[in-house]
């Protein structure tokens, strides 16, 4: 019966209608605009991209967002990276700023302003320098980039600014998104922070708090009375000298979200935000919606070991490995199964050498090579003039007596229940390990039995119970973002 329902319903085995169609937001990976993905934000988009995935299967209307930080102090010192950078091109004497960002792709940014301002934004290193403090060592570096944003604001006036800070976020957003493309990671959504603002959204939000009373002044900061509704204590949404924190727009955010009719927000952000959670639900709530519809999946860390050494990484100083030199050495399918084989609570060594192995202690390899035996037994077969007649199958799958087929029935009775729990429990580790435990077993039940043999309904059978092995390997790697090759 199991090997009938899977080679009937083929791509559909082991979806369900669980979620009877509701509405969920699964925003994930959502880094700042300032750098190129590394392998920390890989492990995030794997695992944010199966679960949507995994949700859609068993009945949810699962929407994939990528929440864009365009706003703020990050895109502040990224748009006075690239400025310095600019000046420096056209012979201008200047340090870099010891808090900027200095990796090469700065450089190319400002080669792209340069093509398309020219020397409209240039001004002398002396007229930058004036009156600034010193930058560290000697200096504190946070009011050198702090003043040195300020500074350049005066010198190329607003709309020279806002000319900076366009091309370089939709230089490196442009970036992400094809990174994230070619990863096989799509958004239904790229939500633009800065938008909030300039929708009136992050005001009414305010408003809205002021007037049920959740809010108030204390040393000239407005504050959230988080402390009401579960938060440790209370929070400050803009500080005294008039700036939001990135409280404010956040909170606007998902109050955007639940305004699109999402039931459910899952939130994929890095370990480091722990404290964050109880804040964002505390302020929702006080805003009267459902906090409790609103959940955060904690990404623990990774570490990536070549050769036994772990490699360091740093945004700023440039000296990290990207997404994308990642998926160059080791490729997608390595990158997006190695993510995900443990729990994401849980830190993450990468082995590079043991994803770019070819053997049986790559699990990827393991997996795709349990697919690809049995198209290779399948060409086998059309070699000796033969063919599979799956009515003749049906009706001798009675003769699937042996242990070692009993083992992969049962693995592949037991996918629907995996796909289910891997879904509602947000657990996309478990389906890397059935597969890994339905690969073990369809190798071993391979080495134990020839599958074409002279007794043509024994022959078919065998293939029948091959062939829906195949169909949930396809499936389970399918739902991971990995391939499922013909040839190995």
């Amino acid at each position: 019966a199991v090997v009938r329902r899977v080679l009937e319903q083929g791509v559909d085995y082991g979806t369900s209608k669980a979620g009877a169609g509701a509405r969920v937001c699964v925003e994930f990976v959502s880094a700042n605009p300032t750098g190129p993905l590394h392998v920390g934000h890989g492990r995030q988009a794997a695992y944010g991209a199966t679960l949507a995935s995994l949700l859609r299967a068993v009945g949810y209307d699962a929407r994939r967002e990528y929440y864009i930080n365009d706003a703020g102090r990050q895109v502040d010192i990224l748009t006075a990276s690239v400025w310095v950078r600019y000046l420096r091109a056209g012979g201008e004497s200047l340090p870099f700023p010891e808090n900027g960002y200095r990796a090469d792709y700065v450089q190319a940014i400002a080669a792209q302003l340069r093509a398309a301002q020219g020397a409209a934004l240039h001004a002398p290193a002396a007229a930058v320098s004036a009156g600034l403090p010193a930058d560290a060592p000697a200096g504190d570096k946070e009011q050198y980039i702090d003043a040195l944003v300020t500074r350049m604001r005066e010198l190329v006036g607003a709309d020279g600014y806002a000319a900076v800070q366009e091309l370089a976020l939709a230089a490196m957003t442009a970036d992400i998104r094809d990174d994230l493309r070619e990863f096989g990671v799509e958004f239904e959504e790229w939500f633009s922070e800065a938008s909030l603002t300039h929708s009136g959204a992050v005001g009414a939000a305010l408003a809205r708090l002021a007037a049920l009373g959740h809010s108030y002044e204390k040393a000239g900061a407005l504050w959230l009375r988080s402390s009401d509704f579960g938060d440790s204590e209370d929070r400050v949404l803009v500080r005294a000298n008039g700036q939001q924190t990135y409280f404010a727009p956040d909170l606007a955010y998902h109050l955007n979200k639940f305004s699109r009719g999402f039931a459910r927000l899952i939130d994929v952000w890095g370990a480091d935000h722990h404290g964050y959670i109880p804040r964002m639900r505390a302020a929702l709530r006080a805003l009267g919606a459902d906090g409790d519809s609103f959940e955060v999946c904690l990404m623990q860390f990774v570490s990536l070991f070549r050769g036994g050494e772990k490699v360091a990484m740093g945004k700023r100083d440039g000296q990290f490995v990207t997404l994308r030199q990642l998926r160059a050495e080791v490729g997608n399918d390595a990158c997006r199964v190695f993510y995900l084989m443990r729990s994401h609570d849980q830190p993450l060594d990468f082995d590079l050498e043991l994803a770019k192995s070819r053997s049986n202690d790559n699990p990827v390899y393991y997996m795709q090579y349990a697919h690809a035996r049995v198209a290779s037994v399948m060409k086998q077969l059309a070699a000796r003039g033969l063919q599979y007649d799956s009515g003749l199958a049906y009706a001798s799958l009675a003769r699937l007596d042996g242990a070692h087929e009993a083992a992969v029935i049962k693995a592949l009775a037991r996918y629907p229940e995996t796909i289910h729990q891997a879904a509602t429990q947000r657990t996309p580790h478990t389906l890397v390990h059935f597969l890994r435990e339905l690969a073990q077993a369809f190798h071993t039940w391979y080495n134990a039995a020839p599958f074409i043999v002279d007794d043509e309904p024994l022959r078919n059978a065998r293939l029948a119970l091959a062939l829906a092995a195949q169909q949930v390997m396809r499936n389970g790697l399918a739902l991971l973002g990995a391939s499922a090759p013909e040839t190995m």
